[in-house]
Protein backbone atom coordinates (compact mmCIF):
# COMPACT_ATOMS: atom_id res chain seq x y z
CA UNK A 1 0.00 0.00 0.00
CA UNK A 2 1.02 3.56 -0.62
CA UNK A 3 2.19 6.44 2.04
CA UNK A 4 -1.21 7.49 1.96
CA UNK A 5 0.21 10.52 4.31
CA UNK A 6 2.01 11.61 1.32
CA UNK A 7 -0.71 11.66 -1.03
CA UNK A 8 -2.06 15.20 -2.74
CA UNK A 9 -5.14 14.75 -5.12
CA UNK A 10 -4.93 15.58 -8.60
CA UNK A 11 -7.21 16.54 -11.20
CA UNK A 12 -7.21 12.58 -12.61
CA UNK A 13 -7.65 11.37 -9.64
CA UNK A 14 -11.19 13.58 -9.40
CA UNK A 15 -12.00 12.13 -12.69
CA UNK A 16 -11.46 8.71 -12.35
CA UNK A 17 -12.91 9.19 -8.80
CA UNK A 18 -15.93 10.52 -10.70
CA UNK A 19 -15.89 7.82 -13.19
CA UNK A 20 -15.87 4.76 -10.28
CA UNK A 21 -15.06 5.52 -6.90
CA UNK A 22 -13.83 2.06 -6.99
CA UNK A 23 -10.89 3.32 -8.94
CA UNK A 24 -9.09 5.39 -6.21
CA UNK A 25 -9.54 2.28 -3.47
CA UNK A 26 -7.48 -0.23 -6.69
CA UNK A 27 -4.85 2.26 -7.89
CA UNK A 28 -4.35 4.77 -4.97
CA UNK A 29 -5.33 2.53 -1.63
CA UNK A 30 -3.81 -1.21 -2.85
CA UNK A 31 -1.45 0.51 -4.96
CA UNK A 32 -2.54 -1.90 -8.00
CA UNK A 33 -1.58 0.44 -11.36
CA UNK A 34 -4.07 0.78 -14.39
CA UNK A 35 -1.93 0.65 -17.27
CA UNK A 36 -3.77 3.25 -18.60
CA UNK A 37 -0.31 3.65 -21.40
CA UNK A 38 -1.74 1.15 -23.34
CA UNK A 39 -4.94 2.30 -24.53
CA UNK A 40 -5.02 4.53 -27.28
CA UNK A 41 -7.38 6.75 -26.24
CA UNK A 42 -5.44 8.00 -23.32
CA UNK A 43 -2.16 7.89 -25.27
CA UNK A 44 -3.27 10.61 -27.83
CA UNK A 45 -5.11 12.55 -25.38
CA UNK A 46 -1.58 12.78 -23.97
CA UNK A 47 -0.27 13.44 -27.65
CA UNK A 48 -2.42 16.54 -28.28
CA UNK A 49 -1.92 18.48 -24.18
CA UNK A 50 1.77 18.03 -25.71
CA UNK A 51 0.26 19.69 -29.29
CA UNK A 52 -1.86 22.43 -27.48
CA UNK A 53 0.17 24.92 -28.61
CA UNK A 54 -0.11 24.84 -32.24
CA UNK A 55 -4.06 24.06 -32.02
CA UNK A 56 -5.10 27.03 -30.01
CA UNK A 57 -4.52 30.33 -31.91
CA UNK A 58 -4.11 33.40 -30.56
CA UNK A 59 -7.43 34.61 -31.48
CA UNK A 60 -9.38 32.37 -29.51
CA UNK A 61 -7.73 34.09 -26.38
CA UNK A 62 -8.34 37.72 -27.30
CA UNK A 63 -12.22 37.03 -28.18
CA UNK A 64 -12.69 35.48 -24.21
CA UNK A 65 -11.22 38.99 -23.37
CA UNK A 66 -7.54 37.86 -21.95
CA UNK A 67 -4.78 39.85 -21.14
CA UNK A 68 -2.35 37.43 -20.04
CA UNK A 69 -2.27 33.74 -20.43
CA UNK A 70 0.50 31.19 -18.85
CA UNK A 71 0.43 27.39 -19.98
CA UNK A 72 1.30 23.91 -18.67
CA UNK A 73 1.58 25.71 -15.35
CA UNK A 74 1.70 23.37 -11.67
CA UNK A 75 -0.04 24.20 -8.91
CA UNK A 76 -0.19 22.97 -5.42
CA UNK A 77 -2.30 24.35 -2.49
CA UNK A 78 -2.32 23.57 1.54
CA UNK A 79 -5.96 21.78 0.69
CA UNK A 80 -3.81 18.95 -0.29
CA UNK A 81 -4.75 19.03 -3.64
CA UNK A 82 -1.97 19.54 -6.85
CA UNK A 83 -1.89 19.50 -10.68
CA UNK A 84 -0.69 21.08 -13.66
CA UNK A 85 -3.10 23.59 -15.38
CA UNK A 86 -2.97 23.36 -19.11
CA UNK A 87 -3.52 27.16 -19.53
CA UNK A 88 -4.55 29.86 -17.18
CA UNK A 89 -6.52 32.51 -18.88
CA UNK A 90 -6.51 35.92 -16.65
CA UNK A 91 -9.62 38.13 -18.07
CA UNK A 92 -9.97 41.77 -18.40
CA UNK A 93 -12.65 41.55 -15.51
CA UNK A 94 -9.91 40.45 -13.13
CA UNK A 95 -10.78 37.44 -13.01
CA UNK A 96 -9.26 34.01 -14.23
CA UNK A 97 -10.15 30.83 -15.88
CA UNK A 98 -8.71 27.41 -16.15
CA UNK A 99 -8.46 26.48 -20.15
CA UNK A 100 -8.57 22.35 -20.55
CA UNK A 101 -8.24 20.49 -24.16
CA UNK A 102 -9.84 17.08 -24.39
CA UNK A 103 -9.27 14.74 -27.07
CA UNK A 104 -13.04 14.22 -27.70
CA UNK A 105 -15.95 15.28 -29.11
CA UNK A 106 -18.28 17.70 -27.98
CA UNK A 107 -21.86 16.22 -27.80
CA UNK A 108 -23.72 18.79 -27.04
CA UNK A 109 -23.48 18.68 -23.42
CA UNK A 110 -20.69 19.11 -20.88
CA UNK A 111 -20.12 15.81 -18.76
CA UNK A 112 -19.81 16.02 -14.93
CA UNK A 113 -16.09 15.14 -15.43
CA UNK A 114 -15.34 18.12 -17.03
CA UNK A 115 -16.93 20.21 -15.12
CA UNK A 116 -15.43 19.17 -11.75
CA UNK A 117 -12.29 18.82 -13.51
CA UNK A 118 -12.13 22.87 -14.28
CA UNK A 119 -14.07 23.44 -11.04
CA UNK A 120 -10.47 21.59 -9.38
CA UNK A 121 -7.87 24.09 -11.51
CA UNK A 122 -10.87 26.55 -10.59
CA UNK A 123 -9.74 26.07 -6.59
CA UNK A 124 -5.91 25.78 -7.45
CA UNK A 125 -5.78 28.89 -9.18
CA UNK A 126 -8.04 30.84 -6.51
CA UNK A 127 -5.58 29.35 -3.71
CA UNK A 128 -2.59 30.41 -5.49
CA UNK A 129 -2.91 33.95 -7.23
CA UNK A 130 -6.46 35.08 -5.16
CA UNK A 131 -8.42 36.07 -7.72
CA UNK A 132 -12.49 34.83 -8.74
CA UNK A 133 -12.37 31.86 -11.01
CA UNK A 134 -15.89 31.33 -12.04
CA UNK A 135 -15.85 30.10 -15.09
CA UNK A 136 -13.22 27.75 -17.02
CA UNK A 137 -13.18 27.09 -20.86
CA UNK A 138 -13.06 23.33 -22.91
CA UNK A 139 -11.47 22.89 -26.17
CA UNK A 140 -12.36 19.73 -27.63
CA UNK A 141 -10.29 18.82 -30.51
CA UNK A 142 -12.00 16.36 -31.98
CA UNK A 143 -14.80 18.88 -32.73
CA UNK A 144 -12.08 20.83 -34.98
CA UNK A 145 -11.03 22.73 -31.67
CA UNK A 146 -14.75 23.61 -30.57
CA UNK A 147 -14.24 26.22 -27.48
CA UNK A 148 -16.73 25.50 -24.46
CA UNK A 149 -17.98 28.01 -21.88
CA UNK A 150 -18.31 26.54 -18.46
CA UNK A 151 -19.72 28.20 -15.31
CA UNK A 152 -18.44 27.70 -12.06
CA UNK A 153 -20.06 28.37 -9.51
CA UNK A 154 -20.24 28.82 -5.24
CA UNK A 155 -22.09 25.42 -5.74
CA UNK A 156 -20.13 23.64 -7.50
CA UNK A 157 -16.91 24.39 -4.91
CA UNK A 158 -18.81 23.24 -2.34
CA UNK A 159 -19.86 19.78 -4.03
CA UNK A 160 -15.73 19.81 -5.05
CA UNK A 161 -15.33 19.88 -1.30
CA UNK A 162 -17.20 16.78 -0.59
CA UNK A 163 -15.93 14.80 -3.62
CA UNK A 164 -12.38 15.48 -2.17
CA UNK A 165 -12.73 14.60 1.39
CA UNK A 166 -14.93 11.42 0.22
CA UNK A 167 -12.08 10.50 -2.01
CA UNK A 168 -9.08 10.82 0.74
CA UNK A 169 -11.09 8.69 2.98
CA UNK A 170 -11.00 5.98 0.63
CA UNK A 171 -7.27 6.80 0.31
CA UNK A 172 -6.43 7.34 3.82
CA UNK A 173 -8.83 5.25 5.39
CA UNK A 174 -9.45 1.96 3.28
CA UNK A 175 -12.97 2.98 3.19
CA UNK A 176 -14.01 0.84 0.48
CA UNK A 177 -16.36 2.72 -1.92
CA UNK A 178 -19.88 1.52 -3.74
CA UNK A 179 -19.19 1.29 -7.57
CA UNK A 180 -20.76 3.40 -10.27
CA UNK A 181 -24.10 3.19 -10.93
CA UNK A 182 -23.63 3.14 -14.55
CA UNK A 183 -23.18 -0.55 -15.38
CA UNK A 184 -21.80 -0.31 -18.76
CA UNK A 185 -19.05 1.45 -17.78
CA UNK A 186 -17.74 -1.91 -15.89
CA UNK A 187 -17.05 -4.08 -18.96
CA UNK A 188 -14.03 -1.92 -20.31
CA UNK A 189 -12.57 -1.40 -16.41
CA UNK A 190 -9.03 -2.82 -16.04
CA UNK A 191 -10.10 -3.88 -12.30
CA UNK A 192 -13.30 -6.06 -13.57
CA UNK A 193 -11.66 -9.00 -12.61
CA UNK A 194 -10.94 -7.51 -8.85
CA UNK A 195 -13.82 -5.82 -8.32
CA UNK A 196 -17.10 -7.77 -6.92
CA UNK A 197 -19.60 -5.98 -9.02
CA UNK A 198 -21.44 -8.74 -11.26
CA UNK A 199 -20.97 -7.80 -14.91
Amino acid sequence: MIDQTAFSITASDILEYLYCPRFIYFENYLDIPQHQEKRFKVQKGRDVHDDKQRINPAYLRKKLGCIERKSSVYLSSARGIRGIVDEILFLDDGSAAPLDYKYAEYKERTFKNHKYQLTFYGQLIQDNYNVAANRGFIVYTRSRNKLIEVPITEKMYLELDIIISDLTDVVQKGIYPKPTRYKQRCPDCCYRNLCERTI
